[in-house]
């Protein structure tokens, strides 16, 4: 029963894996220069390589900067489009628009806003006198703004999710926390919260994977720039791996990006895990 599933899981997921390991041990061919086993070479290239160090440092402030803003806006919007408010239909579609959109046409949305002089954006600050900053093509701005981008897009996934986790909890909780004289806030803390707690821990995982996966924007919107302030782990894998044609040394970097990935996938069920109530 599970032979066909698992034959798909390593052939297009175990397979490539090991095969990009075996890679990154290999120079990168060319015309006249077969492939050589180099070892250790192009992780020892990596260590020296001041782009991969910024791009690594970018990362993680791009996951900080998106995974827990995303996943608390997430919570947020469910939890208030779950009460019984007034066009809670038209709320929870608004709050889910950005996610159907294609993060291409994201992109390019945010484009227009962030854009200088004429911008959405500039026009806003433009009507108080202020002159706003050049966004996307500063080095202290940048960052920030592409972190926005991916907060924007994928805190409606999320709420989904959270959605569908507070419509499985039993009324009968909140009339008996209504009856002890419970505070909304306390029964959010004491009942719902820890209740979400298994959703908490799928909504976490996807958001680090995701938050470690983003390219489509960052090639819309800045290319890496400005000077890779804003080249994220995956598209400096991209820029060796289809730009420098330097193949071998993108594999060494993929390699790297799912050892951390792992890292954190097993920090997160082994500390969340013990917090998580199934029942």
């Amino acid at each position: 029963m599970l032979g066909p599933s698992l034959a798909l899981l390593i052939l297009f997921t175990h397979w490539p894996a090991v095969n990009t390991l075996i890679d990154s041990l290999y120079s990168t061919p060319r015309p006249r220069r077969p492939a050589r086993f180099v070892g250790p070479a192009n992780f020892e290239q990596m260590m020296a390589d001041p782009i991969f160090w910024q791009a690594m440092w970018n990362n993680l402030w791009f996951a900080l900067g998106t995974i827990p803003t995303s996943i608390a806006l997430a919570l947020l919007m469910a939890v208030w489009v779950n009460d019984r408010i007034a066009g809670r239909t038209l709320v929870r579609m608004a709050y889910f628009t950005p996610t159907v959109l294609p993060m291409i046409a994201v992109a390019n949305i945010w484009l227009f806003f962030y854009t200088p002089q004429y911008g959405l954006l500039a026009q806003i600050l433009g009507v108080f006198g202020i002159t706003g900053p050049n966004w996307l093509g500063s080095n202290e701005t940048a960052l920030f703004a592409v972190t926005v981008v991916a907060v924007w897009k994928e805190a409606g996934f999320f709420m989904i999710f959270y959605l569908a986790a507070l419509q499985t909890i039993s009324p009968s909780l909140a009339e008996a926390a209504a009856l002890e004289g419970a505070s909304r806030w306390t029964y959010f803390r004491r009942i719902q919260f820890p209740l979400l707690m298994p959703t908490t821990l799928f909504v976490l995982v996807n958001a680090v994977i995701g938050a470690f996966r983003t390219i489509d924007h960052i090639f819309v919107m800045t290319r890496g720039g400005p000077d890779n302030a804003t080249a994220l782990l995956l598209f400096y894998i991209y820029q060796v791996g289809f730009s420098f044609w330097d193949t071998t040394y993108a594999a060494a970097l993929t390699v790297v990006l799912l050892v951390l990935l792992g890292l954190l996938a097993l920090i997160q069920y082994g500390v969340l895990e013990r917090r998580v109530h199934y029942r």
